[in-house]
């Protein structure tokens, strides 16, 4: 997958700071973006700003130990991209990276980032009907040539995800702590553990993939536990280098496999989203015999209740581990469930007064999911302010588009996430729509037209309606668990109400009729009526027996055929 030539020409000249296209994060969604937007033939005048000084988003800002992903590696690339050399069921980070640093040359793109670019502001122009997006450079040359620089576009795409800014939690005397503190999704890797007194706060994902890492380094880990979660096995073992074979050679296994694994994680949306559903009893009972299973003896006495969730299964994120649960059980690991009261100089004092002496605290606290776009400010057509819009809660058309913000998409944007499959489904679908929506933006320009597309409010209006009503019959709804899902409103701005296909089934068409359009080129658009694509097909389309049935059938086709011909020679 690697680029024969790494170092392509860069995009320089007089479109440098006036592409058509400005894409904001080199992560998954924005590779994705970019990507589609070259294979649709709309050329390559697009720039994408990287804060960080590599690509793969989330994968190349998460390096703490034992950091991985909890999609099956198979259903975890692009699918156009399949990644024949997977060498897990469950891969890690530097895996995952690697992967999307080989697409990312594969297509040239490399030409087209700007690392260590961090957006500060972007404002719609309704003069020049152009973005004006202000760029902050960081990483020591801003002493050389400026702190800022502005880059104008027809069409701004936001690419930066819900998985961006770290959640620092809000704990008493922080400051006062005299020892090492470091967030998960900020791992300082020249401090070492070994021998040290540890204190871990959260027990969601993050942290379930880090206790196992360090705890052996460790003299002694304190893991504070909010609210335990939900554990369901992982079953993860290597992949072979015959099955490595059988999926580069023989492309419809890799992609009948492929469609296996989105049709079993499909096959969780009911049991994830109604808490009413026999599915949904049923996966809970898989994760409390994974819980009885892991832990025996007096270890399972003394932890049972304090792992065992109270409120149900899939109201927050679901841990895919088989390791969490043996590692909380090891001497040298406490579990603490009381409260936190403050952190001292030398630890952390808890409620009931008992006090931790550490060396470090590791806060594993997550991403300030909610709070979408930040820090960057937006101000689209009249000024209005993006922040203003969501001051009580983010939402967008389709998960896309926003209100008052002109030629302008969003990538894992408000209810769009997926709690049970792919998040690259989601992706993939979105960067199609948002595609549409440029290609007609470029054609007027191409006429020396003029196009402008915003949502219609009440479009947009009605659309969340139906989202919220669906969500506050789901079990992410539930007011016994606090979660990552919910903004401080308790509204679920995060997730989507529906399984993968449904939310790919909704936008695999743009109707024109749901934007007001402005522009000499108006007219020519609003009479396409919808612009509609297939779809990327994930799932299995004919069943294992329809399969082997024809497969035999062809065989036997094909061996009287030899036979025919064998007899007439």
């Amino acid at each position: 997958m690697t680029d024969p030539n790494p170092y392509p020409k860069a995009v320089y000249g007089r479109n440098a700071n006036s592409p058509d296209v400005l894409i904001i994060g080199a992560g998954i969604s924005g590779l994705c973006t970019a990507i589609d937007m070259i294979k649709s033939g709309q050329g390559r005048n697009f720039v994408i700003v990287e804060k960080s000084n590599q690509v793969g988003g989330t994968w190349n800002d998460n390096i703490y130990p034992g950091c991985c992903c909890d999609v099956l590696s198979h259903l975890y690339s692009y699918s156009f991209e399949p990644n024949c050399e997977w060498t897990r069921e469950y891969s890690g980070q530097e895996e995952i990276q690697g992967y999307l640093i080989g697409v990312a040359h594969k297509y040239q793109l490399y030409r087209h980032i700007r690392f260590s670019s961090a957006v500060d502001e972007a404002r719609w122009d309704d003069k020049n009907n152009k973005w004006q997006t202000k760029i902050k450079r960081i990483g020591g040359k801003e002493a050389e040539i400026g702190d800022f620089y502005t880059v104008s576009s027809d069409f701004l795409v936001s690419a930066v995800g819900q998985l961006n800014e770290p959640h620092y939690p809000n704990l008493p005397n922080i400051n006062a702590f005299n020892g090492k503190v470091m967030h998960s999704a900020r791992w300082d890797w020249d401090y070492g553990l070994q021998g040290k007194r540890v204190g871990i706060i959260g027990t969601g994902a993050t942290a379930a993939q880090i206790i196992p890492e360090i705890r052996p380094q460790c003299s002694q880990l304190v893991v504070f536990q909010r609210t335990p979660a939900w554990v369901m096995p992982r079953h993860d073992h290597p992949i072979s280098g015959t099955r490595q074979a059988i999926y580069k050679y023989i492309y419809f296994a890799r992609r009948r496999y492929r469609a296996g694994l989105m049709d079993f994680r499909e096959s969780v949306f009911d049991a994830a989203f109604d808490p009413t559903s026999t599915k949904h009893s049923t996966v809970s009972n898989v994760s409390q015999s994974h819980l009885h299973s892991q832990l025996t003896g007096d270890r399972y006495t003394s932890l049972s209740e304090k792992l065992t969730p109270k409120y149900p299964f899939s109201c927050k994120r679901i841990i895919v581990s088989d390791d969490y649960y043996p590692a909380l059980a090891q001497p040298n690991v406490f579990l603490e469930t009381t409260a936190i009261s403050e952190v001292t100089p030398t630890g952390i004092t808890m409620a009931n007064g008992t006090h931790h002496e550490l060396d470090c605290i590791i806060l594993a606290t997550g991403f300030r999911t909610t709070k979408f776009l930040y820090p960057i400010r937006i101000y689209g057509s009249g000024g209005h302010s993006l922040s203003d819009a969501w001051e009580k809660g983010a939402s967008a058309y389709l998960g896309i588009t926003v209100p008052s913000l002109p030629n302008f998409g969003i990538l894992y944007g408000p209810n769009t996430n997926l709690a049970y499959n792919s998040l690259i489904l989601q992706i993939e679908a979105q960067s199609l729509y948002i595609n549409a929506l440029i290609r007609v933006v470029l054609d007027s320009k191409r006429k020396d037209k003029t196009l402008i597309l915003v949502p219609k409010k009440e479009i947009v209006d009605q659309y969340n309606l139906e989202v919220q009503e669906r969500l506050g019959k789901s079990t992410y709804a539930d007011p016994r668990c606090t979660s990552w899902f919910k903004d401080e409103f308790g509204r679920i701005t995060t997730n989507w109400c529906g399984s993968a296909v449904d939310y790919q089934e909704r936008v695999k068409y743009v109707d024109w009729s749901d934007y007001n359009i402005l522009g000499s080129a108006a007219m020519e658009v609003e009479r396409k009526g919808k612009t509609n694509w297939r779809r990327r097909v994930e799932e299995t389309q004919v069943s294992d027996r329809e399969l082997v049935v024809s497969a035999a059938g062809l065989l036997v086709c094909m061996t009287a055929a030899a036979w025919w011909l064998w007899g007439s020679g």
